[in-house]
C-alpha cells in the first residue's frame, strides 16, 4: 500500500468534518472551504 505524505487539512465550513488536500484543489486550496460540491450547496 503506499503511504502518502502528510497532506494539508482543513474543516469544512457547511459539515464540520476535516478533508485533506486534493491534486483539483492544487491551484486552488487557498479559496476552497467545502469538502464537496453537496456541501457547497448546502451552506448554511
Amino acid at each position: 500500500m503506499h503511504i502518502k505524505p502528510h497532506l494539508p487539512q482543513k474543516v469544512c465550513a457547511t459539515c464540520g468534518r476535516p478533508f485533506t488536500w486534493r491534486k483539483k484543489w492544487e491551484k486552488n486550496w487557498e479559496n476552497v472551504k467545502y469538502c464537496s460540491k453537496r456541501c457547497s450547496g448546502n451552506r448554511s
